[in-house]
């Protein structure tokens, strides 16, 4: 998710849409961003990479610690593709550890098939053939052979629970805490408990527009999300988005043009 630093001259569009035939037991979703003016933006940690499309070239981001600034250029749309949180390791074809937060150029893990895919995006017209470019790459990618962690896939769907605790978890797949550990820090970066705690804040995200729309308040949201308390919530999102939470939910609403009394 990335959310402007600040208002700025110029309009910011995104939009997802659902992943092309073929590449949906990997990729989460496709996505087009229009940057009205060169901009930081903050990508919040949700435990997925994106390949990424800016205009200049083609490049793996990455972010599960911590909110991420990254810095768009002006230009009149960016695509990517997000993969599905739990299979970045297999289909980057690298432990996730070894990625640096941040954008990694693509041609630096896939050499040669990454710069065809460079080509080929500088060429395309519109946004809806530069995602076909994209969903080819990581097509070409599965029929060439990739093997998912299923242990790990299937760690990350139990973590989004609150109520799940890694030795749990790890009991009911049928390895040790550490086995588990190793999994799923080779195919998202970081361990278990990390992951559920980036899990459970990209829930609270999902839910920052009901507490803008006075749906539902925040603390009802941080107790749905799985938090202790709001101040829990607090300290979460303060380390995770460098931000509190009523921040976010006013940054939310001036990015729709809606008020939130203070």
């Amino acid at each position: 998710m990335g959310v402007p630093l600040r208002r700025r001259s110029g309009r910011s569009v995104y939009r997802e849409s659902k992943p092309g035939p073929g590449v949906g037991a990997v990729v989460e979703s496709s996505w087009t961003g229009r940057v009205g003016c060169g901009r930081s933006l903050r990508v919040f940690p949700d435990g997925c990479a994106d390949l990424v499309w800016d205009g200049r070239g083609l490049a793996v981001v990455t972010t599960v610690s911590g909110v991420l600034r990254h810095d768009l250029p002006a230009s009149e749309w960016t695509v990517g593709l997000r993969l599905r949180c739990g299979v970045g390791g297999a289909v980057l074809g690298l432990p996730m550890t070894e990625l640096e937060t941040g954008a990694t150029p693509l041609r630096e893990l896939w050499g040669a098939s990454a710069g065809r895919a460079e080509a080929e995006l500088a060429e395309s017209p519109t946004p809806a053939e530069a995602r076909r470019v994209l969903e080819s790459l990581i097509f070409e990618r599965l029929r060439r052979g990739v093997e998912l962690d299923g242990l790990s896939v299937a760690a990350v769907r139990a973590l989004r629970s609150p109520a799940a605790g890694a030795a749990q978890v790890a009991a009911d797949l049928g390895v040790s805490e550490r086995g588990l550990r190793r999994h799923v820090r080779h195919e998202v970066g970081v361990g278990p408990k990390e992951l559920q705690r980036v899990l459970r804040f990209t829930g609270f995200l999902k839910r920052v527009g009901d507490v803008a729309r006075a749906q539902s308040s925040l603390a009802d949201v941080a107790a749905e999300s799985g938090y202790a308390d709001q101040s829990h919530l607090g300290r979460e999102s303060r380390r995770l988005a460098g931000a509190s939470p009523g921040a976010l939910v006013k940054s939310w609403a001036r990015q729709v043009g809606r008020n939130v009394p203070d």
